[in-house]
């Protein structure tokens, strides 16, 4: 773990944290205010995580030596954007049935439980790196739980590269129109073309997906290099690659809303086996 005498190895922004903290608490209430339910366990519940881990760092301000604040804020800026990640997962999933479910290589629903299990997973094993590293047992006991935090990173991650691939050709299969299948009165297309609150919120989901991808790929250099190495160090990369991602991510859902765009009317008549998304939000 980090020296005792600076847990941060530096000392954190009074006015970075005062500043994330009112960002964070504004999507949140916009998030609120919205009324979509399934928003409270993916966006409000990682926005709720994040401003928690905003604060330890602000104590870490006025506290620099103290090893609380630091565990406060390495444990929930880490686990916080999976929660973020899952809303994305579900957007996806209404999205498909727009466009046609005939373009996307999986089911609409089975995207929200495959890669809502995949965040699960990561969760778990971010949780149990993160608790490990925090139990402060010694150098090697803090390796070892940074270790199996950065697994879980990079679990998230290729999900998330997955994810975005499948995204990508279903989209592409959409414009070529390239059905894997044949329609059927199951589901029925009702148009061709992508209405402008469609083709916005495709936008939104994908640059949100984006970046949350580049804050894995800092935090999986951050943990390789261990918990005294240059990049956990440098105060301005985490503020830019870490907080600033997940700002932005959260950002362009706020401009670009599921309550305003994800209308319900949907261009689609009926739709077999489409699985009931209160069953995954209480997954979450």
């Amino acid at each position: 773990m980090p020296s005792a005498i600076y847990w941060f190895n530096y000392v954190p922004s009074f006015a970075a944290g005062t500043s994330f903290i009112i960002l964070f608490s504004v999507h949140i209430g916009q998030a609120l205010h919205r009324r979509m339910w399934w928003l409270l366990p993916t966006v409000v519940t990682g926005g709720v995580g994040e401003i928690i881990g905003w604060v330890g760092r602000l104590w870490g301000n006025k506290e620099p030596t103290s090893m609380n604040p630091y565990l406060m804020q390495i444990t929930t800026t880490i686990i916080s954007p999976t929660f973020i990640l899952a809303a994305n997962f579900v957007i996806l999933m209404r999205i498909i049935p727009k466009l046609g479910q005939q373009y996307s290589r999986l089911k609409p629903h089975m995207y929200t439980i495959v890669f809502c299990s995949c965040d699960v997973i990561a969760l778990i094993v971010q949780s149990v790196g993160g608790a490990i590293a925090s139990a402060n047992k010694g150098a090697t006991d803090a390796d070892r739980g940074g270790h199996i935090a950065l697994g879980g990173i990079v679990f998230q991650f290729a999900a998330i590269v997955v994810y975005m691939a499948l995204t990508i050709e279903f989209l592409v299969r959409f414009y070529l129109d390239k059905p894997f299948h044949r329609l059927n009165d199951t589901f029925i297309k009702t148009s061709s073309t992508v209405d402008s609150k469609t083709s916005q919120m495709i936008f939104g989901v994908f640059f949100s997906s984006f970046c949350i991808s580049i804050r894995g790929v800092y935090r999986t250099i951050e943990l390789t290099g261990g918990w005294s190495g240059s990049v956990i160090s440098n105060q301005s990369l985490f503020l830019g690659f870490d907080a600033g991602m997940i700002i932005l991510a959260m950002l362009v859902l706020s401009i670009f809303h599921p309550s305003r765009l994800l209308t319900e009317d949907v261009d689609v008549v009926r739709l077999d086996r489409f699985v009931d998304i209160e069953m995954i939000g209480k997954a979450l």
